[in-house]
């Protein structure tokens, strides 16, 4: 039996594999693609999705392969520089093509040792009160302690499971290609701008050597998702810019649309549901793919924490009562962006509103850090203001914060000197910062995940935190 099994080896899966991985767990990751997607439906990573990375010791691949790019134009494309002070030593956006983010993802899971197998779609499963039995496509079967739906917006588990997906379907379709252009660069670049002076969702990025990136809107909504043609997307370039620029020798078409949608629920007995399967929207702001990593980032080692037997009650379920209204914020936000980019009279009016609006620094932090899923703040009651935040890489005096997080365990920084988590030395690493920098309050408990569980200076109030997040102490020899 295999601790859990995870249908869909995109971006969210591999790296909630991966995060399992980390406590030890048997992984085993189907994905019904026999060869990974070479289409770019995201390009980029947010400073949160780069946060968790560098705090489990993997960005700098990314870093490596990726451009750092202003935050600028990321909320409905109004044009703002970004403050300066923003609190996160990843104040850009990495340009990156999705599938080279799976490519990176997919080889660090791999090493870590996780099992993945190609070309098996999961079609059926059923549970009982020690596992998940799943069938696959070929008639194979492999029974887990539990399974993770990571397979994306037309999701089988969550179909399966019978979980209500309710929202608003595509309004506008689009198409995205990389295709070659004939065209001088400077001609096509001048043509895009005139013409995104007024439609926002269309566009066109030199790629090098005459290949583009083009996104255009499409001639209706489709029922279905099959691979638009090059003379569609002639079509479109041609009704919007007055010609096609000579496009030829397509790299790849797709169709993609602005339906949003959210599961109802993201649990239901053993089989939990992340990323795109439990929430879709449309693409504005690039939230989409950062939202289902962030997803994993939370509910891994609270499902290792589960399988390992250590779990309190109810912290599975605090996966979906953190992580679903994250997900509902971001629905708002790209919808409202989503009508920012209409060219009708009463958006415009509005756009033009929230233009002069961010030229409020206060205005245009919030609605970064908002994009950016810096500012996100879980509900675990009232305190301090830290309570729920997650903290930035601050310096310490024995290193800095994400440098000691790689492990994936709880962290206390403590800056009195009198505080102990003796008892949970399996899952809590324990920092003296009584000298040197470090936060500045005296002591914080942070989850595996970097968020903030407690802040304090007293052991008497300390110890029901720690139970609460992370169960009874190990037992004694």
């Amino acid at each position: 039996m295999k601790d859990v099994i995870i249908a869909g080896g995109g971006p969210t899966g591999v790296m909630l594999a991966r995060e399992l991985r980390l406590h030890g767990l048997d992984v085993l990751v189907l994905e019904r693609d026999l060869q990974p997607t070479t289409v770019v439906r995201a390009g980029g990573l947010h400073a949160r999705s780069l946060e968790i990375l560098d705090a489990r010791g993997l960005v700098q691949p990314f870093l490596d392969h990726g451009s750092k790019y202003p935050l600028s134009g990321f909320f409905a494309g109004i044009l703002k520089d970004a403050p300066e002070d923003l609190e996160t030593t990843h104040p850009y956006v990495l340009g990156i093509p999705q599938p080279l983010t799976e490519q990176l993802l997919t080889g660090q899971a791999l090493a870590a040792g996780v099992e993945l197998m190609r070309g098996q779609g999961v079609v059926g499963f059923s549970q009982d009160g020690s596992g998940v039995t799943v069938t696959l496509a070929n008639g194979g079967r492999f029974r887990a302690r539990y399974m993770v739906g990571c397979d994306g917006g037309r999701s089988t588990v969550r179909k399966l499971l019978g979980i209500g997906f309710p929202g608003e379907g595509s309004r506008q379709d689009r198409l995205l290609g990389e295709v070659e252009l004939t065209e001088p660069e400077e001609s096509v670049m001048a043509v895009v701008a005139e013409i995104r002076e007024t439609h926002k969702d269309f566009g066109a990025v030199p790629l090098g050597e005459g290949t583009y990136s083009i996104v255009v809107p499409a001639e209706g909504i489709a029922d279905d998702r099959t691979a638009p043609t090059l003379d569609e997307l002639r079509a479109q370039l041609h009704r919007f810019a007055g010609t096609d620029f000579g496009a030829h020798s397509p790299r790849w078409i797709s169709r993609f649309g602005d339906a949003t949608r959210l599961a109802e629920r993201y649990r239901s007995g053993r089989v939990l549901l992340a990323g795109d399967a439990a929430h879709i929207h449309p693409p504005f702001g690039g939230q989409g793919l950062n939202l289902g990593l962030q997803d994993a980032f939370n509910l891994g080692w609270k499902l290792a924490a589960e399988v390992a037997g250590w779990a309190p009650e109810g912290l599975l379920d605090r996966y979906a009562a953190e992580r679903r209204p994250v997900a509902e914020a971001v629905l708002d936000n790209t919808r409202a962006q989503s009508e920012l980019t209409s060219t009708e009279p009463g958006p415009q009016a509005v756009r033009r509103l929230l233009a002069e609006l961010m030229d409020f620094t206060e205005v245009n932090r919030y609605l970064i850090e908002k994009i950016t899923a810096t500012a996100v703040r879980y509900d675990f009651g009232t305190g301090h203001d830290l309570l729920g935040r997650r903290l930035p890489d601050l310096p310490l005096g024995q290193g800095r914060l994400y440098g000691r997080m790689h492990g994936g365990r709880g962290l206390l920084i403590d800056r009195t000197g009198g505080l102990s988590a003796a008892g949970w030395a399996d899952r809590i690493d324990t920092i003296d910062a009584v000298t040197g920098p470090g936060p500045a309050v005296p002591a914080v408990l942070l989850l595996p995940d970097g968020h903030v569980a407690w802040v304090g200076d007293n052991q008497q109030d300390l110890l029901p935190a720690v139970h609460r997040w992370f169960g009874n102490p190990a037992p004694t020899t």
